[in-house]
């Protein structure tokens, strides 16, 4: 295993519920993206930043995600997954937590790793990386290579 990888992820959505689009890069010359819909930009967040650790967990002893999403960021650093899962997945308004079809093999995936951590990067501010996950995104909706 090499030492370590930085991976920037962004989602995107067209119409939320809507065709959606999600991407990951470690550079201008390695990267992934897909769509689906229809889907919620949140899903695809969380799809963008899955894909990026499952694709780096058996070659990569640490992987940091940057991400524009409080959604994925919060769950990790704010360790929102610990309630989720002490309130039996119910938010701390006691309803059923969003996409947890997704949030629990990704959160399993995270923590079975053992060495992800999360950054968070404002988006749409000129960050080259961020900016270049946002154009595969949204590229992705609509099928068209950048």
């Amino acid at each position: 295993m090499s030492e370590s990888i930085v991976a920037y992820t962004d989602g995107a959505c067209s119409g939320n519920p809507g065709p959606g689009g999600w991407a990951w890069a470690t550079s201008k010359t390695e990267y992934a993206s897909g769509a689906e819909s229809p889907t919620t930009n949140q899903r695809m967040e969380i799809m963008a930043a899955w894909r990026a650790v499952e694709r780096f967990t058996e070659t990569h002893s640490s992987i940091e995600i940057v991400s524009d999403s409080n959604y994925v960021v919060k769950c990790f650093n704010d360790e929102w997954h610990v309630g989720w899962n002490k309130r039996g997945w119910k938010n701390s308004a006691g309803k059923p937590v969003a996409n947890q079809d997704l949030w629990k093999p990704f959160i399993e995936l995270v923590l079975s790793h053992g060495n992800v951590t999360f950054t968070w990067v404002k988006g749409h501010s000129g960050h080259d990386m961020n900016d270049f996950v946002d154009a595969l995104a949204v590229a992705a909706i609509h099928n068209v290579e950048i």
